[in-house]
């Protein structure tokens, strides 16, 4: 699923095409896209607003119209979003598009629906947008952003010290950061020199504070380099190049770029985690804790290593294809 990097390269890039255009119609061809799923109220909420900015919040592609709403886009798994001329034909994964006065279209592809839109009100003494069309909660759940300038190491601290959870599930947790997912979890433990499965009541305040460094930088770098394009995630003008940069997601196996051990797997509440148990050491204190997961763990052997290596090339390889066949399609 993109995550804080993907979700802010994709809203950078839609300022450039969409903002000033004028929404004159909506079609829907999937009618649970909608968090709604009532497509008059939606074109009601839309029609005849103007597109005044873009912005992101935790996971969500934010599109500010000029009466205090806005338009909110959860990607989900698979959505895509291009920007096109009406009238150019469309693939079955288009399941909303925006026409513009102008002439253009913006058009949500998502090959698995599981991707949302809906609509939320700003309260404008506040600037928060606090409830959406279709009965959602807005964003009072989401936690702080971990690259907004308020976002410091002391309320950081603050945080993490109310908590006594594993640290991964802990920075997956949305209502305590907002944006970081699974990916820049297991990249920013691994900058930290901290194990996935340690509880945050062990952390010392040297620790608290390079894993703040670590989730900042990284997300950081992520951002520059337009997310990681590993599976179907594209932005409106093009893939990101971060995935070339991961030091331990989906490396299992392959050489730790610190001490050259090899990176372990293990499922960490359903989701695949990654790390190096030689310099992201588990505590005595939380190893009896820890021990039932860890028997899981998957460090294949040097002669699976190229196998694994060549399936995984495979497999980025086929998102590739899939990434450029949505690109094409988008141009007609």
């Amino acid at each position: 699923m993109p995550e804080l990097p993907e979700v802010e390269t994709v809203a950078r890039d839609l300022r450039g095409l969409v903002v000033g255009a004028r929404i004159t119609g909506v079609r829907v061809s999937w009618l649970r896209t909608l968090r709604s799923q009532d497509p008059e109220a939606f074109a009601r909420a839309v029609v005849g607003r103007s597109i005044v900015g873009t912005s992101r919040r935790a996971k969500l592609v934010v599109l500010e119209l000029d009466d205090a709403t806005a338009i909110t886009i959860h990607l989900k798994m698979t959505g895509q979003l291009f920007v096109v001329r009406a009238g150019l034909s469309e693939d079955p994964y288009v399941r909303l598009a925006l026409a513009f006065e102008d002439g253009r279209e913006l058009r949500f592809r998502d090959i698995r629906k599981f991707g949302r839109v809906g609509v939320a009100s700003r309260n404008v003494a506040t600037g928060d947008l606090e409830g959406e069309l279709g009965g959602g909660k807005g964003f009072k759940g989401f936690g702080p952003e971990p690259l907004d300038p308020a976002f410091t190491v002391r309320e950081f601290r603050r945080r993490i010290r109310a908590r006594k959870g594993r640290l991964k599930p802990l920075l997956l947790d949305q209502g305590f950061l907002a944006g970081v997912g699974n990916i820049y979890a297991d990249e920013a433990l691994w900058a930290a020199r901290l194990h996935p499965l340690r509880t945050a009541r062990t952390l010392r305040p040297a620790d608290e504070r390079r894993l703040w460094v670590a989730i900042r930088r990284v997300l950081a770098e992520a951002v520059i380099r337009r997310g990681s394009s590993i599976d179907d995630y594209t932005a409106p003008e093009g893939d990101g190049e971060m995935q070339e940069h991961l030091a331990v997601y989906q490396r299992t196996g392959e050489p730790c770029l610190r001490d050259r051990h090899p990176i372990r797997r293990v499922v960490v509440g359903g989701r695949a985690t990654h790390f190096c148990s030689w310099c992201q050491r588990l505590p005595a204190a939380d190893r009896a804790g820890a021990r039932a997961i860890l028997r899981a763990v998957s460090s294949p052997g040097r002669r699976a290593v190229p196998d694994r290596t060549r399936r995984a090339a495979a497999t980025r390889q086929a998102a590739a294809t899939r990434r450029a066949a949505a690109r094409a399609s988008a141009r007609g």
